[in-house]
């Protein structure tokens, strides 16, 4: 359960290696002195990547996931250890979220409200999406605190019981470091991106450093995941979605 639900929340809040091809590093032009945070642009998507996940326990998953999604509707992804075989599947839409574990067989088939109840998080499509791409967490309004300190803008939000810190960079309007707590300390998320990539002229991260800590009936539990993104396809060609239990 430990390693599916840390999977979870690298895609949502929080992807897996195929052809690798050489990454492109994005290079901005320091020219945002106005708040104008970038959103990723896209109808469908489809990425690849490396994933490494280590536990509280100090044992240490490598593997490959492969992500499809259709912009504001669905998020689909499957993971694999290797040769192969498939171990998770995952499913995300605006209503819930389901998860098929074929190893494990920690299968998961909740709405967001009912995952809140049993981990203490509250998480949603758009903010998966957001986080998963370096956006800011949510659209910015008159409630939210916002500083420039540097080159980078500080913003503050508040939402669903939970705090939400990010640190944007002036140079491509992206999330650098984001920083995010329930306000009941219940579980934290924060995610590093140190490094863009360009995809057809924009910047979508190259590699992401979480680092988790959530409640599971066991107790609570800490988890880092590092992920190198190796494609990213940004196009407006529909994709299959197949997910069953």
């Amino acid at each position: 359960m430990n390693r599916l639900f840390a999977g979870v929340l690298a895609l949502a809040i929080f992807g897996l290696a195929g052809c690798a091809k050489k990454v492109v590093l994005y290079e901005g032009d320091g020219q945002m002195e106005e708040f104008q945070p970038v959103q990723a642009r896209y109808d469908y998507l489809s990425a690849k990547a490396k994933i490494v996940i280590e536990e509280e326990s100090g044992k240490i998953t490598r593997g490959t996931l492969s992500l499809r999604a259709k912009k504001d509707s669905v998020l689909w992804f499957t993971m694999s250890p290797g040769m192969g075989m498939e171990a998770i599947r995952g499913f995300f839409t605006q209503d819930k979220i389901q998860i098929r574990d074929r190893i494990g067989h920690d299968d998961i088939d909740l709405t967001y409200a009912e995952f809140e109840q049993f981990y203490g998080l509250k998480l949603s499509l758009d903010l998966f999406q957001n986080v998963l791409w370096a956006n800011i967490p949510f659209e910015f309004d008159y409630q939210d605190r916002l500083l420039r300190v540097g080159k980078k803008f500080e913003l503050t939000q508040v939402r669903d019981k939970a705090r939400f810190f990010s640190k944007v960079e002036t140079s491509h309007g992206k999330v650098s470091e984001l920083v995010s707590n329930s306000l009941d300390d219940r579980g934290s998320v924060l995610a590093s991106f140190p490094k863009f990539q360009d995809v057809s002229s924009q910047p979508f991260p190259a590699e992401v450093l979480f680092k988790l800590a959530y409640q599971l009936p066991e107790g609570s539990q800490n988890t880092i995941i590092y992920i190198e993104w190796t494609s990213i396809d940004p196009n407006s060609q529909a994709l299959s979605f197949p997910f069953r239990f």
